[in-house]
């Protein structure tokens, strides 16, 4: 997800295992099955990495990419006058963890929709991509939360931001199990890993044009006296 909001395109990987002696075999072998699964869907290889003996389990995974000829999108680009637009929707994670940790009730349907978008989340590279290729330069990707994340992008802009908060993309998966919480599930929730970037409205246009993936503005970048 990193890698995909700078605009670049995953390569390789290197796994580090620090594990206690009783660990299972069977246990590890399913990690590696996962991770590969993941590998073979955004083509990445795993190239290496080392296990070593440690009282308690240590994952560490290391990702490389590369921008193949893009430049890369930052947190310090952001202009004041550009929107901001977010892929995807927001708050279904931080929904599925509030289901899980909370034994909310729901029907099985969103429940599972929920949960999987906490256990599960989506990267977008290809739309990291996408927004590299067309002229975005500002992009995070939503692991903090809007509010933070945007943070983020405001700080190393040296720029604020407005928010219109009824333009947010909520799920009605979301909103049907949460109703008025939803709103500030999305905004502080996290670990959506969806992309939020900020443009001219020029470039917005042809991103919503031309991504395959729902894009939605929801505010401005404004001064940083504003």
């Amino acid at each position: 997800s990193d890698i995909g909001a700078m605009g670049g395109i995953p390569k390789y990987a290197l796994v580090t295992l620090a594990l206690p002696g009783d660990i299972h075999v069977e246990d590890i072998s399913k990690l590696y099955d996962g991770l590969l699964k993941a590998c073979k869907k955004y083509q990445v290889a795993i190239v290496g990495g080392d296990m070593v003996t440690a009282p308690c389990t240590v994952i560490t995974v290391a990702l490389w990419g590369i921008l193949n000829g893009a430049e890369p999108l930052t947190r310090s680009a952001a202009r004041p006058g550009d929107q901001i637009a977010l892929t995807g929707f927001i708050g279904d994670s931080a929904g599925g963890l509030a289901l899980m940790t909370e034994n909310k009730k729901a029907d099985p349907d969103i429940s599972k929709y929920l949960r999987k978008a906490h256990l599960q989340p989506e990267p977008r590279p290809a739309e990291g991509q996408l927004l590299a290729s067309l002229g975005v330069k500002a992009a995070i990707d939503i692991s903090d939360g809007l509010v933070a994340d945007l943070g983020h992008i405001c700080q190393s802009s040296h720029v604020s931001a407005l928010i219109y908060t009824d333009k947010l993309p909520l799920s009605s998966q979301l909103k049907q199990v949460f109703g008025e919480r939803a709103l500030p599930l999305a905004l502080f929730g996290g670990e959506d890993y969806e992309l939020l970037f900020t443009a001219p409205a020029c470039i917005i246009e042809k991103v919503i044009k031309e991504s395959a993936c729902p894009i939605t503005l929801i505010g401005q970048i404004t001064s940083d006296k504003s």
